[in-house]
């Protein structure tokens, strides 16, 4: 008799941050301006909570120092249920927009806010964005010097507001033993598509992401997937003032989304970024 296949297993991972919080609507909402809106995240984000414990699913959550500072509860339920706690920067601001000292600061204080709130080890870190790119040859190493064994802030595409389509494709050693552990992106005819989720994911017929999914599979490789708790908050204010692009980009598909996640989880097998990526992650660290 033959033996049983065990699919690959891939990873989740969610960047916790509130709907005002988007680069969609930076043009018109100010960070000076975020205590002023109702915090929709600890919702949103209870149910994903709850649909990982239903199917099984564990996760990485990329977290804001901003939103762990104002929901510490939230953020020790995460560590509780067995997730990865990482951090995403304290304020959503991208990488390219700071200078060394101010990154440095900004991850030393998101890292150490975390860490005393769910009492875990932050090792993982996700820029706002995917703001790590040509433009910041230095983040990679402060990561190293701050604690952090891997990051996962390549999204290796073109794309108007993110991502380096020159970028390995790859896990791959950037920096000082850090690890990038990029977005999933798959070459198709010598074009990269993005299948890592987000607005790709809501954009695209569910049957094309599982399509690119297994063919990602049958590659022998394992994909990082991601998405946001205001991406399954279909109730979440209009703003007025965007332009066309930007209120689509927002709000596309947004009551469908918590299904379509409910059906890539059953059809695939989700883990922590720092369990999928264990081997890579302790190799860098020895490097």
């Amino acid at each position: 008799m033959a033996a049983e296949t065990v699919r690959p297993l891939h990873a989740m991972s969610v960047d916790v941050e509130d709907w005002f919080q988007v680069w969609a609507l930076s043009s018109v909402i100010s960070r000076e301006d975020w205590d002023d809106h109702a915090l929709r995240v600890e919702d949103s984000s209870s149910r994903l909570l709850d649909l990982f414990a239903a199917k099984g699913a564990g996760c990485t959550f990329f977290i804001l120092g901003w939103v762990a500072e104002r929901l510490p509860g939230l953020i020790r339920r995460m560590a509780e249920e067995g997730h990865e706690i990482a951090s995403h920067g304290w304020d959503h601001t991208k990488v390219f927009d700071q200078t060394p000292d101010e990154f440095r600061e900004d991850i030393r204080k998101t890292k150490a806010c975390l860490e005393d709130i769910a009492q875990v080890t932050v090792t993982g870190f996700r820029a706002a964005g995917f703001s790590i790119d040509s433009r910041t040859p230095w983040a990679h190493e402060i990561l190293a010097e701050e604690g952090h064994l891997y990051s996962s802030s390549s999204h290796p595409i073109a794309h108007d507001h993110y991502g380096d389509p020159d970028a390995p494709l790859g896990v791959h050693v950037a920096g000082a033993a850090l690890v990038e552990i990029p977005v999933a992106v798959q070459e198709i005819l010598g074009r990269r598509q993005s299948c890592a989720g987000g607005g790709w994911f809501r954009a695209m017929p569910y049957p094309v992401s599982r399509s690119l999914w297994r063919r990602l599979e049958g590659a022998g490789r394992q994909g990082v997937f991601y998405f946001h708790p205001w991406e399954v908050d279909p109730d979440q204010p209009k703003v007025g003032g965007l332009s066309l692009k930007s209120r689509l980009r927002h709000r596309l598909n947004l009551p469908v989304m918590e299904r379509k996640v409910g059906r890539l989880l059953d059809d695939f097998r989700w883990g922590r970024i720092d369990q999928v990526f264990a081997e890579d992650i302790a190799r860098g660290a020895t490097l």
